[in-house]
């Protein structure tokens, strides 16, 4: 004999309240709400005779119901300076990948480095009672803190890749010493040792660090580079090109290239190889970024670093996720370890 739709203890028609998974889990509906907070102390078979209804039911929570009892939003913005997501996006997924798990939506703003555009989406989030801002761009130059607008300063900021220039903000940026490391120590363990550098503008704290950092690594090996210098540039291929004849007119022992990114280390590969250079039989060629789009379809394919972009953002977003249920924020600049990635070139 079947139970009419309805009869206690049986699944109700239409959509699933809170009272019908307290009326089946066999809890009050105040226990049910807790339960699925996380609030309040129960037994944990109590808990889990709630999620098992919830689950049989197919609950949804009413989440405005739900913001007006936390007063929070369940919404977090990520503002970003990188219109063409080359760098914010894998910082996006990854937030995103930590947030979901706390049932979080995120409001992509895209500023386009303009400050006044900054400003009115800032103005939208508050007006949307976010409960904290990711703040991302395409450069890892460090950028002003998030001011201006009434209301800012009790909502917490997390900055990821593009660091705050005020030491008491959360920021979590690319580990820039570690990548040039691992991209100088691998070309050692080659047998390399007249390497060049080539990068893009100095002007780019991206370009400076990592310059910084691959020249003060090879001297504490004893080396230096092969052209005694380091060729800035512009972030581009034909940059790379033009840097590649330029450095073997100076040194032509030459035996590897270190490029500050894909884009450039695809430049310099493709004029060795119309030089008749093998690569890497002749010379070795790293480059910086990992992506996919350069690395790939580079002749050979290159070897190169990972920032772990997507990893930035999922730390950023659990710091932001800490500050919001009121851990005190951690201030100054969390680096995030970058990863060699081995292909042909090397």
């Amino acid at each position: 004999m079947t139970r009419a739709a309805g009869a206690p203890g049986s699944p109700p028609t239409g959509r699933a309240r809170l009272a019908d998974v307290a009326a089946l889990a066999g809890v009050s509906v105040g226990t049910a709400s807790k339960a699925l907070s996380g609030a309040g102390r129960m037994r944990p078979e109590t808990r889990q005779r709630v999620l098992d209804a919830v689950a049989t039911l197919g609950f949804r929570p009413n989440q405005h119901a739900q913001s007006l009892h936390t007063g929070r939003s369940w919404t977090v913005g990520l503002m970003t300076t990188d219109g063409i997501g080359r760098f914010s996006t894998p910082v996006l997924l990854g937030a995103e990948d930590a947030l979901g798990a706390g049932k979080i939506s995120v409001l992509l703003c895209d500023t386009r480095g303009d400050a006044i555009r900054e400003q009115h989406h800032l103005r939208n989030l508050m007006d949307r009672r976010v409960d904290g801002i990711i703040v991302t761009g395409r450069r890892t130059d460090a950028r002003p803190p998030l001011t201006g607008i009434s209301g800012l300063e009790s909502i917490p900021v997390v900055y990821a890749l593009s660091p705050s220039t005020d030491p008491a903000d959360t920021s979590v940026v690319s580990d820039d010493e570690g990548g040039a490391q691992l991209a100088v120590d691998h070309l050692l363990s080659t047998g390399r040792t007249r390497i060049a550098h080539v990068t893009g503008p100095e002007h780019h704290a991206a370009a400076r660090d990592r310059a910084h950092h691959a020249v003060d690594h090879l001297r504490a090996t004893g080396l230096d580079l092969s052209t005694e210098r380091v060729h800035f540039g512009e972030w581009s291929e034909a940059w790379g090109r033009r840097a590649a004849d330029a450095v073997l007119r100076t040194a032509p022992d030459t035996d590897a290239f270190f490029c500050g990114n894909d884009q450039i280390a695809r430049g310099v590969a493709d004029a060795l190889r119309e030089k008749g250079v093998g690569v890497p039989g002749d010379i070795a060629v790293v480059g910086y970024d990992n992506w996919d789009t350069m690395a790939l379809a580079s002749r050979p394919p290159l070897t190169t670093i990972d920032m772990n972009l997507a990893e930035i953002g999922r730390i950023a977003a659990l710091r932001l996720l800490e500050a919001i249920e009121g851990a005190d924020a951690t201030p100054g600049a969390r680096p995030v370890p970058c990863r060699l990635v081995v292909r042909e070139s090397t």
